[in-house]
């Protein structure tokens, strides 16, 4: 069951109809949920472009493949497990600040 169930209707004239369209538009959002993050405090961003999503694939299976050599290396203790594990930490950081920076909503400065 739907949990929105009230309706709001708002008068826009076409300037701020064709304004609110576009921002929508970039943002890759519906009108609703654009709207739904304004007023959760929230600037929704642009959407990202589409080599954003090859790129983070590519770190996600670097990270994997870095995981899967530290849990050999750490059996098989022939390298320096902390300063691996640290790397490994920092890329997943990287991912995490890209993310941040590209994908996720701005709050709004009050």
């Amino acid at each position: 069951m739907n949990k929105r169930t009230i309706e709001i209707k708002v008068r826009l004239n076409e300037e701020e109809a064709e304004q609110l369209n576009e921002r929508v538009r970039k943002s890759g959002l519906s009108r609703e949920a654009y709207i739904r993050q304004l007023l959760s405090g929230y600037i929704p961003r642009d959407a990202p472009p589409p080599d954003y999503f090859a790129m983070m694939r590519e770190l996600h299976g670097i990270g994997r493949n870095l995981n899967q050599i530290a849990q050999k290396a750490h059996v098989l203790r022939v390298m320096d497990v902390q300063r691996y594990d640290l790397q490994v930490r920092q890329l997943e950081a990287a991912i995490r600040q890209i993310t941040a920076a590209v994908i996720l909503p701005q709050p709004i400065e009050t």
